[in-house]
């Protein structure tokens, strides 16, 4: 148990000292493994735990840790926290050394960090604080409702001041134009812009200040932190979660009931049209129908379950499983995963089109959204609608026109499908996972369906957010490196909380709460981690294919 929680405070020291390198411009934590420092902490450190362990356990009456396992497993032990310690060493040495604690990044020594990014650090490190309080566990929804609150005010405050700038400021777009506005200057002197970090932005664009923009564009910017906020507000009495406010009746209670079927069939109704007006302005042809189709059969699944109504059937005598019409969304779903999948591919080995492989990425995403709205069940379809709204929004109103870099788009996506992980009912207590979705369209139980039914419905917007994310840094960046820096810090703003969690389980393991508290709360964050190796291994494989790709769109510009 010592060796665990050492191990692990570890890789918390790592992940805390790569926190102010994740939001500069460089994404790669550059660690010299191989120097001759390293080498030497590594076989002292090596020797040392040896020795402890030879000498303990040579003494009469007392044993270590490490005598109860073999020896091939124990001196892979010794090895795993001798070189997670030189890490932490090299790490910190080029820490303090480089000076780089403090900075942004290593090319604009002077550059301060922005009250968003504050914001941002703040609350990362705040929510890791809350995991030590078992209230705080219990009501982690609320965490999250009041740091996506509060980042949609930040916003709000930033585009305000870039609508309407100061005397003293002149026309600015925001904290992080300054930076780009440089690169232009340079560019048109002929002069190339120094630094090689993410650019998310390509520096060909001149940035246009939000207060030389119309009338009606400038009032639509500044009412979209509003709408993000009202959408939001919309979501928080559909599911009532956590403990304290669980046994209160909730707008989904209200439209669950046997009496509200009409309603709930036309909000069901509704939810489905928009989620395809959303959905299908990226898609093929093929795509489109398949989509329509498939939003179709979904509303006939639910219809066949009884949970909303059919104006040609009345009553309940021809409620069924509804096998056939899930099987039938089912293909749909592969359809379009197959086509987005087929796209990738073409663009990674016969063609470079960065157009062609924009568009795979959106089929998979389609894909995905398709099967979140077989899953998740027709109360919670809104939920679906207003996280895509927001995220239309967002990429539109916010992140275009401000022009954040990718550690800020990429947090904010975090933080969002964390907040709608809970705006779909979830909560810390195992009792709300919805064990339903594992046997849509299925007769009998088959374990591995329905594992991962399962596993998507309850973490259908984190997963929803994550796919989100990698199609707007693929279609807007201007390099590879942004994905390389938004998978950098997907993985760290990840790894953070379960990190700490686990040193905090560990210190409270005679907590009275810790089977009915923390205990859950660690499955949660070990099948969190699960879908978040998934994601950077998503991440990893578009970067490969940018990457490959990007020769062959450089070489008519040469």
């Amino acid at each position: 148990m010592a060796v665990g929680t050492v191990v692990v405070l570890e890789v918390l020291v790592l992940l805390l000292l790569s926190i102010p390198q994740a939001l500069s411009s460089e994404a790669e934590l550059d660690v010299p493994l191989s120097s001759p420092v390293f080498s030497l902490l590594f076989y002292l450190t090596s020797l040392a735990l040896l020795g402890l362990h030879v000498m303990v356990c040579t003494s009469a009456g007392r044993s270590c840790y490490f005598c109860s396992l073999p020896w091939p497993a124990a001196g892979v032990v010794m090895l795993l926290v001798s070189a997670l310690l030189c890490v932490v060493a090299s790490a910190l040495a080029k820490t303090f050394l480089d000076g780089k604690l403090l900075r942004k990044s290593p090319a604009g020594s002077g550059s301060r960090w922005s009250e968003l990014e504050l914001l941002i650090l703040l609350g990362t490190v705040g929510h890791v604080v809350s995991l030590g309080a078992s209230s705080f566990i219990e009501e982690e929804h609320q965490t999250w409702y009041f740091l996506v609150n509060t980042l949609c005010l930040a916003l709000c405050h930033q585009v305000y001041k870039n609508c309407f700038p100061g005397p003293d400021r002149g026309l600015q777009c925001c904290p992080h134009m300054a930076d780009v506005c440089d690169c232009v200057a340079a560019t048109l002197q002929g002069r190339k812009p120094g630094g090689d970090g993410a650019e998310l932005w390509g520096t060909h664009e001149s940035p246009a200040s939000l207060a030389t923009r119309p009338g009606h564009e400038k009032w639509v910017l500044l009412a979209s932190p509003w709408l993000i906020l009202a959408c939001c507000r919309l979501l928080r009495p559909l599911n009532q979660t956590g403990v304290q406010w669980a046994h209160r009746p909730d707008l989904g209670h209200w439209l669950t009931s046997s009496d509200r079927k009409a309603e709930l069939s036309v909000l069901a109704a509704l939810s489905l049209v928009v989620l395809f007006a959303l959905v299908q302005r990226r898609c093929s042809r093929a795509s489109k129908i398949a989509m329509a189709l498939g939003l179709l059969g979904v509303y006939c699944y639910r219809a066949a379950l009884g949970n909303v109504l059919l104006p040609w059937r009345q009553g309940s005598k021809d409620i069924s499983q509804g096998i056939v019409e899930a099987r039938f969304v089912y293909v749909f779903v592969l359809g379009i995963l197959f086509t987005g999948t087929r796209d990738l591919l073409r663009s990674q080995v016969t063609t470079a089109d960065p157009k062609v492989r924009a568009a795979g990425l959106w089929e998979l995403h389609s894909g995905l959204v398709l099967l979140a709205a077989l899953l998740l069940r027709p109360h919670n379809l809104p939920v679906l609608v207003l996280g895509l709204l927001i995220q239309t929004v967002m990429a539109r109103c916010i992140w275009k026109p401000l022009r954040h870099d990718a550690a800020e788009v990429t947090i904010m996506h975090y933080w969002f499908g964390q907040a709608f992980f809970y705006f779909q009912g979830n909560s810390n207590n195992v009792a709300t996972v919805d064990v339903s979705a594992g046997f849509v369209g299925l007769s009998t139980y088959v374990e591995v369906p329905a594992v991962f039914l399962t596993a998507f419905a309850t973490y259908t917007g984190p997963v929803l957010w994550a796919s989100h994310l990698v199609n707007f840094l693929s279609s807007e960046s201007s390099s590879g490196s942004a994905l390389r820096h938004a998978c950098f810090c997907y993985a760290l703003i990840c790894s953070l909380p379960v990190s700490a969690y686990l040193v905090l389980v560990t210190s409270l393991r005679y907590h009275l709460f810790i089977w009915s508290v923390f205990s859950p709360k660690l499955l949660y964050e070990g099948m969190h981690l699960l879908i978040t190796a998934a994601v950077c291994a998503f991440f990893t494989a578009m970067d490969q294919t940018n990457t490959k790709s990007q020769p062959s769109s450089q070489d008519p510009g040469k």
